[in-house]
């Protein structure tokens, strides 16, 4: 069989678009390696979220180009920047193969048969109309000996918020019909996948027939299904359906991550964000009465186009206010088409070395807030599920509990499985533990999902 090696850089969705990748390839041939060395095709699926990704991309390619030369291997790239530069990534790159870009992940079999057949270098970067389009779906076969699996449920972005570059390189927002996505939850239970991730850009503004809570609530009633997540959302669409949920329905993971980007609200308006923090801060409350011990992440930038010292002490108030579990923290980088790029000379920039400082000053006060979280955990039992091997040790397990909380552990329980751990070390990235209990055929109620070791 000929092999495939996927570089695969940013979000969730591009590890998603990455696996079907290979799927489809699978039934032209394809196997996939884990050695470059060894690929006969090389795709790069690509985030243009942060600054110098195009950098990034340029860089790998450098490094894959060899490979090229030695073996003939196909070099293509997806994803994001595929989808801003196009065609340009042909000309600047005169080894490479072809582009294409997240509406085409389910054409690649197409794609890589024109290049082959016509020895042609091809860019494949148009939009699927909405009405047209059809979710890459799982391939369970693929999944079977896998605990966790993601699902698509809407792709795309209509926030158009200042700093962000999805609307213009995923396009706008499309949901995906309630019954085609439930159908490949099924699909995947039914060979033995627990956890069930529903992705997309802004997955809670879902509309594929039902409610977002409501589409929730079937996941979690899918036989098999024991554990139900989802990400990302955005803050106006934590509705009073969806608070009420996780009061109701113990299969959706305690674990919410709300991106507030901002503590200071006319940094909030200038990155067109349509909630003030007052109205977050009483979404969050009310999301943590109906569900005690949430777990709830956010993503934060700094620096942005006319941060003053008095917005950035406003951040930091807010995280001392909220005490995320953890957060994704980031100096503002401006991205092309965007707003902020457009008006950054009228806003003001800010100094690298400002932006810097207030970076490591909000990461430090992060780390302390996450540092407690996971000190608290030393000496509870936590129910975790089961992931496979250690990344680290190959001889110790690794799992997640329900707030999402990364664990490694000393124990023999296989893939998939739900066991008791006693946490014995921690981290602000991880725990460490032993296996200390059997599997549970439910997840264990929120009030109870931690108890003292006696």
């Amino acid at each position: 069989m000929r092999k495939v090696f996927v570089h695969t850089f940013g979000c969730q969705m591009n590890e998603a678009d990455s696996s079907r990748m290979i799927e489809s390839l699978a039934r032209k041939g394809y196997e996939r390696t884990g050695e470059a060395d060894d690929a006969d095709l090389i795709l790069l699926n690509t985030c243009a979220i942060r600054e110098k990704s195009e950098q990034k991309l340029l860089s790998a390619l450098g490094r894959y180009r060899p490979i090229k030369l030695a073996r003939g291997a196909r070099i293509g790239v997806g994803g994001c920047v595929a989808q801003q530069e196009k065609d340009k990534l042909l000309r600047k790159v005169p080894y490479l193969d072809f582009v294409f870009g997240p509406d085409q992940v389910g054409n690649l079999p197409e794609i890589l048969d024109r290049v082959e057949s016509e020895n042609v270098r091809v860019a494949e970067t148009a939009w699927l109309d909405s009405s047209t389009y059809v979710f890459p779906r799982a391939d369970a076969d693929f999944a079977k000996g896998k605990a966790t699996a993601f699902v698509s449920a809407m792709k795309g972005c209509n926030n158009v918020c200042s700093f962000c570059v999805v609307p213009y390189t995923r396009g706008r927002e499309v949901s995906r019909g309630v019954d085609d996505l439930l159908g490949e939850v099924r699909d995947l239970a039914a060979v033995g996948v627990r956890e069930i991730t529903l992705i997309g850009q802004n997955v809670n503004s879902y509309e594929g027939g039902v409610s977002f809570a409501e589409l929730l609530r079937r996941t979690a009633a899918v036989d098999g299904v024991e554990r139900v997540r989802f990400t990302t959302s955005h803050p106006h669409d934590l509705s009073d359906e969806l608070i009420a949920l996780f009061a109701e329905e113990p299969k959706v993971m305690p674990h919410f991550h709300l991106p507030v980007q901002s503590g200071s609200e006319p940094v909030l308006k200038r990155m067109r964000r349509d909630y003030t923090i007052a109205w977050y801060l009483d979404r969050l409350d009310k999301l943590r009465a109906a569900r005690p011990g949430i777990a709830v992440t956010t993503d934060i930038i700094v620096g942005f186009p006319g941060e003053t010292d008095e917005d950035f002490e406003k951040t930091l108030e807010l995280v001392e206010r909220v005490r995320y579990e953890n957060a994704f923290s980031f100096i503002f980088s401006p991205r092309p088409h965007t707003a902020a790029i457009r008006h950054m000379k009228e806003w003001g920039e800010v100094p690298k070395e400002i932006a810097t400082a207030r970076l490591v000053r909000l990461q430090a006060l992060l780390r302390e807030h996450s540092t407690g979280y996971a000190s608290a955990c030393v000496g509870t039992v936590a129910e975790v599920l089961v992931e496979g091997p250690s990344r680290y040790d190959p001889n110790r397990r690794f799992g997640r509990t329900p707030e999402n909380r990364v664990v490694n552990f000393d124990g023999v329980a296989k893939e998939g499985a739900i066991v008791r751990v006693r946490i014995e070390d921690a981290s602000p990235n991880a725990l460490s533990g032993v296996e200390v209990g059997f599997e549970r055929s439910r997840p264990v109620a929120a009030s109870s999902r931690l108890a003292v070791v006696g």
